[in-house]
């Protein structure tokens, strides 16, 4: 038995809804709401204008930076507007609308069919680059940057997250039964990217037929699939990393730091197919659950398909619900409108009824110590949202290692007073990236004025 993490918490996983679910192929919606941000990193800008016909598959959006991710068309059709449209992140943010033409054309040359070990790392790099690929776990970190660490930073080991230790989502666990060649293919070609021998999958123990599924789907290779004990935050990069190596990573660091790199399923299976046939990331497998949806799916959906579109589909709301959020209950974002669309990093869609929701007042601390106990950063989270209830983001980052919150959740699971610790958290984060571009822009004007005097002497 392997030995676990410190922390963490064991949520009901509530997958009964959708774990015996096949995945469904959702119907393409009469409009696509695409945003142009839809990973960490520099925002695209549109390639494309209203009134342009476009073809499934054809780039739409894109930015020179290294750390962003081309966007493309889910289906082929007419752009009919580019403007600000809801964001499940932003609030508003500009997207590109295309109504369908029914017609569901590829651009010319996709798909097409290619042998990935006859390719080199390079060029298989290029292409996931060009393919727009993120980390479709959540993250939304553009892949190409992931599997490009480096120089000094000597990677041994690939890990895939088939954990899925967010309660209610079963999207990952559909598709390492139902698209395990792809997910062994996606393992594979990061593998000889990375020029890496070694790799784990780590798995949950409470899904031994996806244990079983990936063992026989990897027999014969140099991967190892390991069932992990079941806890939440599982998936967490730095706690698969811990339990399947022992290597820990250091306090502000990166699994590249300790010669790791991780990825979900989903990921690979995207990766699979952009270097096989490719395809661009034009559409995801997202999990539609809870207790107010009708008929609960695991569906393989079109980017920019809206919440409400993707509901519908699977029979809308049986009753009211009273929170909707956009990924698992821990680390997802409650949203107030439908309207918004599904992105590269829509892992779910959950619709919760009074029954699932253990919403209450929040009151003040009461210095229990159960949040110190169920982080797995070893953090002191009730400190962190007491400081960030007084705007301290230099205290909490200087002092209680602020950066290194994973965000998981686990803190507010526990909390008796129901403090939005998280909430408090991200808070602080976002005041202190703010802190740090306002510091970045005074330097640049710092610099700009010491050359403008430089040159008038």
């Amino acid at each position: 038995m392997l030995k676990s993490f410190r922390g963490g918490v064991h949520p009901d996983d509530s997958k009964k809804y959708t774990a015996n679910k096949p995945i469904e192929i959702a119907p393409i919606p009469d409009k696509v709401f695409i945003p142009v941000r839809q990973h960490i990193g520099a925002p695209t800008s549109p390639v494309v204008q209203k009134g342009d016909e476009v073809k499934k598959g054809q780039l739409i959006a894109k930015s020179d930076a290294f750390v962003s991710a081309n966007i493309y068309a889910s289906t082929s059709g007419k752009v009919v507007d580019i403007g600000d449209y809801p964001h499940p992140g932003f609030g508003k943010c500009q997207a590109i609308v295309i109504e369908k033409d029914g017609k569901d054309e590829w651009v010319e040359g996709i798909p097409t069919s290619r042998n990935w070990k006859e390719l080199s790392a390079k060029e298989m790099l290029g292409i996931i680059r060009e393919a727009g690929i993120v980390g479709m776990g959540g993250a939304t970190f553009p892949v190409h940057v992931k599997l490009a660490p480096p120089p000094d930073k000597k990677v041994d080991v690939f890990i895939l997250n088939g954990a899925e230790c967010e309660p209610y989502l079963t999207a990952d666990y559909r598709s390492m039964l139902e698209k395990s060649d792809k997910v062994v293919a996606g393992v594979q070609i990061i593998m000889k990217i990375l020029n890496v021998e070694k790799a784990f999958v780590g798995i949950e123990d409470n899904k031994p037929d996806a244990i079983e599924a990936m063992k026989k789907a990897f027999e014969g290779t140099k991967v190892q699939v390991v069932g992990l004990p079941t806890k939440y935050p599982q998936g967490a990069e730095k706690m698969l990393i811990n339990v399947l190596t022992g290597r820990e990573v250091p306090s502000g660091g990166l699994p590249a730091d300790v010669g790791a790199v991780v990825q979900n399923v989903g990921t690979c299976i995207a990766i699979s197919d952009a270097v096989e046939r490719g395809i661009p990331l034009i559409q995801r497998v997202t999990t539609i659950s809870g207790g107010a949806i009708k008929e609960p799916k695991n569906i393989l959906v079109r980017i920019g398909t809206t919440f409400k579109d993707a509901i519908d589909f699977c029979g809308g709301f049986k009753e009211e619900p009273v929170k909707i959020i956009s990924g698992g209950p821990m680390m997802g974002f409650a949203q107030s409108n439908l309207d918004i669309p599904i992105m590269k990093g829509s892992s779910g869609i959950l619709g919760l009824t009074k029954n699932d929701v253990n919403d209450g007042k929040e009151s003040s601390c009461i210095r229990c110590g159960r949040c110190l106990k169920a982080c797995p950063m070893h953090l002191n989270p009730s400190m962190l949202s007491i400081l960030g209830q007084k705007d301290l983001y230099q205290e909490a980052k200087e002092e209680y290692n602020l950066l290194d919150c994973v965000e998981c959740g686990s803190c507010v699971y526990t909390c008796p007073a129901k403090r939005r610790i998280v909430q408090y958290i991200r808070y602080l984060k976002s005041e202190n990236r703010a802190a740090g571009a306002r510091e970045k822009a005074k330097a640049e004007k710092a610099k700009e004025k010491k050359e403008k005097e430089e040159v008038l002497k």
